[in-house]
């Protein structure tokens, strides 16, 4: 089948289909590195990475590109609280970023611009919508003329009111409200931080950062942009006015956002202060794979509230996951008839026509449970051929590819201290000193490690979790 997207520039789903035969070219919009994200931001960040491991399995080459937003007023403020330089300050952010959509197994972009470093783009595209009369200048800073772009709104619907955007609030000059700035001029507040171009002293506004970014990389017109909801109107309907009207092309053939995440039914946001990080949920000790398998969990257009219920249980269920890959892996085949090689491949259609309506996780979710269900009890019954376990494993690395929830062995390592107490009571276990060996067995359980003997040795998992 061929893969369907919900089109925002249109509202309506439609089938993908690059413009250049065998490779999708993508933007995305990334974060303002002035703090850590938070899991709303990761719900979008992960969400992309699905895209773009789903494009990949579907045979394209994805080439994509996420932006870094290193200037504007809240890494301005932050900086010159904290007496640093803009440049030494969201350095830290940026890596601490990378480290966190390492953890989450979000897989790296192509490219990842930063704001700062493509000043003289964006200088260039601000002159020829100068030279065009789209924009003007006014007290010396630089607006778009909303006017003057007849398709303004087509992707949003809205004409031009008033929303409250993350720029400050203008106290410049403009021909009418609803434009907006391409280059501000400096004052005060800015500090160290400015430019000296052509267009005078100053630093670009935020909407024009993603529009040079995006076809300096991918071209005047490129197959996917993809962001929150919360992006479409203004930025990326400004986007689309300052690129189009540079070009009189098509920015972006396909616009796909992302739903928000809420916390007891409002959009988790740090002007609300109802987010937690990735790392606060880590020292909680939740796992990476669980947090990502909840923030899939959901379809990306309809919105998913946060609780530590819903995390919990997705911890349960990502368990499930390991135990049964875990289980395929060192099956051997004990019936010489195929049982389940016809199911796997039904189980496995089902799937990719749920990934291909529009990426459907939960439906696709729903359908590899139901395959995970049945080849439990084959495996239980003895039912299992060597060619059933191939087809099912092969299966199973192809979900895994795509949803990155199950992890390897190697992603939950113990803390130095914990792994220390195993080794001590497996050798309080071979002196058969069994009270040494219950009572660290106790106090690894109450410090959230429960242990498993087998055949195979020790096995362990985290059961505690800290609560609010």
């Amino acid at each position: 089948m061929t893969l369907r997207l919900y089109n925002t520039l249109g509202r309506r789903i439609e089938e993908f289909k690059p413009l250049q035969e065998g490779l999708v070219k993508i933007y995305t919009c990334g974060p303002t590195v002035y703090d850590y994200a938070h899991i709303g931001n990761f719900r979008t960040f992960v969400f992309q990475d699905l895209l773009r491991r789903y494009l990949k399995y579907k045979g394209y080459s994805v080439f994509q590109v996420q932006n870094l937003t290193d200037v504007d007023d809240k890494t301005i403020k932050a900086s010159r609280e904290q007496g640093v330089s803009l440049r030494e300050y969201t350095d830290r952010y940026i890596q601490a970023y990378f480290q966190d959509i390492d953890t989450l197994g979000i897989e790296r972009a192509e490219v990842y611009p930063r704001a700062t470093e493509h000043i003289a783009d964006m200088v260039s595209l601000i002159k020829k919508l100068l030279d065009l009369g789209i924009a003007y200048f006014s007290e010396g800073s630089v607006y778009y003329r909303v006017s003057a772009f007849k398709d303004y709104g087509k992707l949003s619907g809205i004409k031009g009111e008033l929303k409250a955007e993350r720029i400050k609030a203008d106290e410049y000059s403009k021909e009418e409200i609803r434009d907006f700035a391409l280059w501000k001029s400096w004052d005060e507040e800015d500090g160290e931080v400015f430019w000296l171009t052509e267009l005078g002293k100053g630093r670009p506004g935020w909407h024009i950062e993603c529009s040079a970014m995006s076809m300096k990389y991918l071209g005047e017109t490129f197959d996917i942009h993809s962001g929150g909801v919360d992006l479409i109107f203004p930025h990326h309907e400004n986007e689309i006015a300052q690129s189009e009207a540079a070009t009189g092309k098509l920015l972006a053939r396909y616009w796909v956002h992302c739903e928000h995440l809420l916390v007891n039914g409002q959009k988790m946001a740090k002007s609300l202060g109802n987010y937690f990080t990735l790392r606060e949920l880590l020292a909680r000790q939740y796992t990476p794979s669980a947090i990502r398998f909840l923030l899939l969990s959901a379809h990306y257009r309809d919105r998913l509230n946060f609780t530590f219920d819903g995390l919990a249980q997705a911890e349960t269920v990502v368990r499930r996951l390991q135990d049964f890959s875990l289980r395929l892996t060192e099956a051997k085949p004990i019936s010489h008839e195929d049982r389940l090689v016809e199911s796997v491949k039904e189980y496995k259609a089902r799937f990719e026509e749920a990934m291909d309506n529009d990426l459907n996780s939960p439906t696709a979710l729903a359908v590899f449970f139901e395959f995970v269900k049945e080849v439990n009890k084959k495996l239980d019954e003895g039912k299992v051929s060597q060619n059933d376990l191939e087809y099912c494993r092969a299966f199973l690395n192809t979900f895994n590819s795509i949803f990155n929830v199950i992890p390897s062995t190697q992603e939950d390592r113990l803390e130095p201290e914990l792994q220390a107490l195993i080794e001590q009571r497996q050798e309080a276990r071979r002196r058969k000193d069994w009270a040494t060996a219950d009572k660290i067995r106790d106090e690894l359980s109450r410090r959230g490690i429960q242990l498993e003997d087998t055949p195979q040795g020790v096995k362990w998992r985290r059961v505690k979790r800290l609560t609010l």
